[in-house]
């Protein structure tokens, strides 16, 4: 009797691993917040975040934690990396504006060097 009981409790967990879900529950919510302009996970950015949780009762500052410092530091190397790169292409700007003139240059000094008709023919085109 031991036997049909054992087969019948094994049948019983197969069925229940079958139904096991495999997705990710933090996802949760993803496409929603993404559609919407906010951040993939709710704890990236924002005042729940960002904010402190606690304060002195004398108003000092509280220190800051781990991941409010790390968060600092990234915005801060991220900041600097968007103005070098924003300098470097307003550099690169400059310089093509530069050729270009250089080359309105050079082609208006070609023209100037070009023979000239001279005498009553000039006016006789008119």
């Amino acid at each position: 009797m031991a036997a049909p009981w054992r087969s019948l409790c094994i049948t019983a967990l197969k069925h229940q691993c079958r139904s096991f879900s495999s997705t990710n529950g933090a996802q949760a919510g993803q496409i929603w917040r993404l559609s919407h302009g906010l951040p993939t996970h709710g704890s990236e950015y924002g005042p729940l975040t960002d904010l402190p949780d606690w304060s002195y009762v004398d108003g000092r500052p509280r220190p800051p934690m781990k991941g409010q410092a790390r968060r600092q530091k990234e915005r801060e190397e991220f900041a600097r990396r968007v103005v070098s790169l924003s300098s470097e292409v307003d550099m690169g700007m400059k310089q093509w504006e530069q050729k270009n003139e250089a080359e309105k240059r050079t082609e208006e000094h070609r023209k100037s060097l070009l023979l000239k008709a001279k005498g009553n023919h000039k006016l006789k085109t008119k």
